[in-house]
C-alpha cells in the first residue's frame, strides 16, 4: 500500500506536475514561466519535432528529437550516433524534457540521439481494455525503426537506451527486462514501479491515478498487470536470463512518496543477484531533481552504450545512499 505522511505530497506521486495547495498561485505562476523561458531559450536547430502518425495508436504521437552538435556538419555525414529514448511521467507530454530542463545544454558534450516520444497516460503499456491503446508495441515496432529511417541511429542494441521520470522510469525499466535484447542501458529517475500491482485501495482518495491504471492494466487478477509488473518481472526472471539484462539504473530522492517502492525494488534484485547501480539523493517528485538526476543518466547510458555487447557483462551491484 502506498502512505503519505502529507497530502501535497500525494499530488505529486507520479507527474511532478501538480504542487502542493500550500503555495500561492502567484509563486506557482512565476515558477511556470520562468521554467518554460529556460526551456525556451535552450531549442535550437538541432532540435527537431516529428508528427508521428501512429497506425498502432491511431492517432498522431509527435516526438522530439535532439541532434548531436556535429550532426550536419559535413565530417560526419556518415556517422551513426547511439540513441536514447527518453520517457516523459503522467500528465506529461513528449516537451516536457525540453520544456522543464536544461536538457540541450547538458547533451552538448556527448554524441547521442535523443529521442523523446509521447506516451500520454498509457504507462508505456498494451491496453487490457482499449484495443487500440498500444504504448507498448508502438515505442518498439513503430518508433524506434521511424527513427531508425529519419535519422543516424545506430540500429543495433549496443546503440540504444531507454530511460524516464516516474510513469516512464516504469516504463523504461519494464522495456528493459521485457525485451533485453533491444536496450544497452534502461534507466529510471522516481519511477512508478508498482503501478502494475496498486489497487484501488492503495489509491483511495487519488481517484485520477487510479483512473489511468484501471483501463491501461484492468482489473487486478488480469493477465495485463501480471505480464507488466516490474516487481514479478525481476523476481521471476529465470537466472539463465539474468546475464542478458541491460545495464539497469535507477534514483529517487528522499523526501519522494515513491521511495518506499524503489527501495522494495532494490530488494528484489540485491535477493536474486542482478546486477544494478541505485542511487538514494535528497529531493522531491519534482522537476528540479530530474533536472540534476538526467545528467547523470546521459553520462551513465553513453559509456553503457559503448562499452556492453550483448551477453556481456562488466558491472558491479553498486548501492549509493
Amino acid at each position: 500500500m502506498i502512505r503519505y505522511g502529507r497530502a501535497c505530497l500525494a499530488l505529486v506521486i507520479l507527474t511532478g506536475s501538480l504542487t502542493c495547495p500550500a503555495q500561492s498561485n502567484a509563486t506557482l505562476t512565476a515558477s511556470a514561466v520562468q521554467t518554460r523561458q529556460a526551456g525556451a531559450k535552450q531549442r535550437d536547430r538541432h532540435v527537431q519535432t516529428v508528427q508521428f502518425e501512429s497506425k498502432m495508436v491511431g492517432k498522431t504521437l509527435p516526438y522530439n528529437v535532439l541532434l548531436p552538435v556535429d550532426y550536419d556538419q559535413r565530417a560526419a555525414k556518415t556517422k551513426r550516433y547511439p540513441a536514447l529514448y527518453l520517457l516523459h511521467g503522467l500528465t506529461g507530454h513528449y516537451t516536457n524534457w525540453l520544456e522543464y530542463t536544461h536538457l540541450v545544454e547538458y547533451a552538448k558534450p556527448y554524441e547521442l540521439i535523443i529521442i523523446m516520444p509521447e506516451g500520454n497516460n498509457g504507462w508505456y503499456t498494451n491496453s487490457a481494455t482499449v484495443p487500440t491503446d498500444k504504448y507498448e508495441s508502438y515505442i518498439l515496432e513503430e518508433l524506434i525503426p521511424d527513427v531508425q529511417r529519419r535519422y543516424r541511429a545506430l540500429d543495433t542494441r549496443d546503440g540504444r537506451a531507454i530511460a524516464g521520470l516516474s510513469m516512464g522510469g516504469y516504463g523504461a525499466l519494464k522495456f528493459g527486462v521485457k525485451y533485453p535484447e533491444a536496450f544497452a542501458f534502461a534507466g529510471s529517475m522516481s519511477g512508478a514501479l508498482g503501478a502494475a500491482s496498486w489497487t484501488e485501495a492503495d489509491l483511495r482518495g487519488f481517484e485520477f491515478i487510479w483512473q489511468t491504471l484501471l483501463p491501461v492494466f484492468g482489473p487486478q487478477d488480469s493477465s495485463t498487470r501480471a505480464a507488466n509488473d516490474i516487481n514479478k518481472l525481476f523476481r521471476d526472471l529465470p537466472a539463465s536470463r539474468i546475464v542478458a539484462l541491460p545495464y539497469i539504473y535507477f534514483d529517487c530522492g528522499t523526501e519522494d512518496p515513491l521511495l518506499a517502492t524503489n527501495r522494495s525494488f532494490v530488494d528484489i534484485l540485491l535477493a536474486r543477484k542482478i546486477p544494478h547501480e541505485y542511487r538514494q539523493l535528497p529531493g522531491t517528485h519534482a522537476w528540479p531533481y530530474w533536472d540534476a538526476q538526467v545528467q547523470e543518466v546521459l553520462r551513465l547510458a553513453t559509456r553503457k552504450m559503448r562499452s556492453s555487447p550483448m551477453g556481456v557483462r562488466r558491472v558491479k551491484v553498486r548501492y549509493i545512499v
